[in-house]
């Protein structure tokens, strides 16, 4: 029989072994069966919600899992107690974050508070977060904002309850980046169409950041195979996604 017959065998069998032998020195949690070469457990991702797939895996395997997605190493919890132990004895261990392809862009190449590892830089970032944006003062500086944006979108429940139905996950979302745009940049870009009509530039603008905003929150949520599987990068398969970026 040809040998390259064997070493093809051989491959499997190598790559089998010494995954048990690593997770058996290094102490690592249990991880379902059936790791696959280069997408690991990813297999095991069905249709969405992520949450409904993830509790399915935790409650047939249990309560804290090593899961192998693709190229990274991703850890389960399901267990309260598990959890308050990674977020108050472990915390600095979690405080590092995935290098993905929207950290590195809308991130700033991972400088941002969201996409910083932990070290001086993150350290910095939240001692900043810590006393200019969520100190009392500060936030008690911040009242009339958030009192007069609460008001406004009351209006326009009223004014939209004649009309039927409402969606609210939209309108307190509005009211989030209202609050939050008038408190960084002193304007807010929601629910002014009606009575800034005249003033042009001002809803050209307010339609530009919604648009910037809706097209951000999509990318940045969108799964990008190849920051879990590298090998997809050899064939341009991150290049859309990263020229929309």
């Amino acid at each position: 029989m040809d040998s390259s017959y064997y070493y093809f065998l051989l491959i499997p069998f190598l790559y089998f072994l010494t995954n048990q032998l690593i997770k058996k020195f290094q102490n690592l949690p249990p991880s379902p069966p059936l790791s696959l070469p280069i997408i690991g457990h990813l297999h095991l991702i069905k249709k969405p919600p992520l949450h409904r797939t993830l509790a399915h895996i935790s409650n047939k395997y249990g309560p804290i899992l090593l899961l192998h997605i693709g190229s990274r190493p991703v850890l389960l919890i399901s267990s309260p107690s598990a959890a308050e132990e990674c977020f108050t004895k472990n915390d600095i261990i979690f405080a590092n974050r995935p290098r993905f392809l929207a950290g590195k862009y809308l991130g700033y190449n991972y400088t941002t508070l969201v996409w910083a590892s932990y070290g001086q830089n993150w350290r910095n970032l939240r001692r900043i977060a810590t006393l200019e944006i969520l100190s009392s003062s500060r936030i008690q500086t911040f009242t009339n904002i958030r009192v007069d944006e609460v008001h406004s979108l009351i209006r326009r429940l009223l004014k939209a309850s004649n009309y039927g139905c409402v969606e609210m996950k939209s309108a307190f979302f509005e009211l989030t980046l209202n609050i939050m745009m008038r408190t960084i940049a002193g304007k807010r870009y929601y629910g002014d169409e009606e009575e800034d009509e005249s003033q042009n530039n001002k809803v050209d603008e307010a339609r530009r950041f919604r648009e910037i905003v809706k097209e951000t929150f999509q990318l940045s949520g969108a799964t990008n195979i190849a920051d879990y599987v590298p090998l997809f990068n050899w064939f341009g398969g991150q290049y859309k996604l990263e020229s929309k970026l």
